[in-house]
């Protein structure tokens, strides 16, 4: 669905013409602000891919970042059940809130070690969609999956072979090449991490 039939199922009426949009950074996953959003204030967003809403202080339009540049590009739009209230994933420019914090809640945005990963694997996906893109990760797609897996042995001999040192260094960086590779073998074969997670999940409990 795009944004424009989206947009014809929001139920604006119930909040007497205005909705919630709850904006999220599209990489951190984190919460960065709440605004709210007229019908005139939505189509701008979808028109201009940077997220305007109705001031309620000002009665008028606001596009987030006006001012001061810090913009909030849109990336994408969802609706809760009630269809009552926007999910807005962005990616910020600069601080969200007026008072210069990352957030309207005064957290940082950043993501966790682990959150990393889920945006590695992201920008994988991406590059196995668009194999005419000259990198490193299209080329080894390019290659067939024999290449990636034979690329991930070798990362792996390599790391052992560290392993048996004690240089921090080294074996980080061998052990960051395995990761890396295993991310794009996972891809290769149209697996995600999380479902090895859920497999080790299960191990787990039972």
């Amino acid at each position: 669905m795009n944004f424009k039939e989206l947009g014809k199922q929001i139920d604006f009426e119930k909040g007497e013409g205005l909705v919630p949009a709850i904006i999220q950074d599209v990489q951190t996953q984190k919460v960065l602000m709440l605004g709210y959003m007229n019908e005139e204030s939505y189509e701008k967003t979808i028109e201009t891919g940077k997220v305007t809403f109705f001031s309620r202080s000002k009665n008028r339009l606001w596009t987030k970042g006006e001012e001061s540049g810090n913009f909030l590009n849109l990336k994408d739009l969802s609706l809760d059940c009630d269809n009552d209230t926007l999910l807005v994933k962005v990616n910020p420019v600069g601080p969200v809130c007026h008072k210069g914090t990352d957030t309207c809640w005064a957290e940082e945005n950043q993501a966790s070690s682990i959150d990393f990963l889920l945006q590695l694997q992201q920008v994988i996906a991406e590059r196995k969609k668009n194999l005419s893109e000259k990198s490193y990760t299209a080329s080894l797609f390019q290659k067939g999956i024999n290449k990636v897996a034979q690329k991930v042995g070798e990362e792996a001999v390599e790391l052992v072979i560290e392993a048996k040192d004690d240089n921090k260094e080294l074996f980080m960086g061998e052990a960051a090449d395995l990761m890396f590779h295993y991310l794009v073998l996972l891809a290769a074969k149209d697996y995600k991490l999380e479902e090895v997670v859920d497999v080790l999940v299960n191990r787990h409990s039972k």
